[in-house]
């Protein structure tokens, strides 16, 4: 694996012109932060030695590099699931690699169903905590000591530095910006009206079927992670009516001008 890490990251490297130290992934119906990125450089998924391919609608499969806020990023345009039917190590072979590439702060966004009752449709909610439902974890088996400690400390998994200019950003710009704990399923279903209960009574504020397994990989190698959802379908008793990949999709390019404005003046405070 290691090995695999180190020839990707050496064929990224050796093709583009930057040396990002800041990594984004970007969820369904996000994709278009790239086009911020200031003097750009993409390659496909598919021509990328050891990574997978995006299979959902709403994700590109382009790797960019350029610039954004003055800093070198990286940028995943569409992320993997789980539910696509690829292993943890796959899921997360990418930030791996992007750790190899110099990568330090991992920035990740998602679209996901509100359970708070505080929460509608179209708000974004900075993740301060989350809760791991899925049914595999990305560091089950030998672990690579040169990647990161057998069991990695995730007490603060999300950085509070990055979630407090998140908040001045959102004040200084005049618009809410809410506060929860994601919970990460496996999917690919939207959630039962009971399962929607059940995380809610867990502690869960929004639910998604990503993200979680990227921010565990990223804790490992001791990188900052912040995360960010846009809420684009309810959850809570009495809001929930039928959902559809193409709606959330749409709730989330409708949001996604604010989400792109936190991640780019966070990226300038850097």
């Amino acid at each position: 694996m290691l090995e695999k890490i180190k020839a990707t990251s050496a064929f990224i490297k050796k093709r583009t012109p930057h040396n990002p130290e800041i990594g984004i992934i970007l969820g369904t119906g996000l994709g278009g932060l790239t086009d911020e990125i200031e003097d750009p450089f993409s390659l496909s998924y598919n021509k990328i030695p050891g990574f997978p391919v995006a299979t959902v609608d709403g994700h590109m499969g382009r790797l960019i590099t350029g610039k954004l806020g003055n800093r070198e990023v990286v940028a995943l345009q569409g992320r993997f699931h789980y539910y696509e039917g690829y292993s943890m190590q796959e899921l997360v072979f990418p930030i791996r690699v992007m750790k190899w590439m110099g990568v330090t702060h991992l920035f990740v966004s998602n679209a996901s169903g509100g359970l708070n009752p505080l929460f509608h449709i179209g708000d974004i909610m900075m993740i301060n905590d989350h809760i791991n439902m899925f049914p595999e974890h990305p560091l089950r088996g030998n672990n690579i000591k040169e990647l990161g400690p057998r069991f990695p400390d995730m007490s603060v998994a999300y950085d509070s530095r990055l979630r407090n200019q998140a908040r001045l950003i959102a004040y200084e710009h005049d618009f809410e910006l809410k506060e929860g704990v994601y919970v990460g399923v496996q999917g690919p279903t939207f959630e039962t009206p009971a399962e929607y209960k059940m995380f809610r009574l867990m502690g869960g504020d929004a639910v998604g079927m990503s993200t979680i397994p990227e921010v565990i990989t990223a804790c490992h190698m001791g990188m900052s992670v912040f995360g960010i959802s846009i809420i684009t379908d309810s959850g809570v008793p009495g809001q929930i009516v039928e959902v559809t990949h193409e709606e959330v999709q749409k709730v989330a390019r409708q949001t996604e001008p604010r989400m792109t404005l936190i991640l780019k003046k966070l990226i300038e405070k850097l």
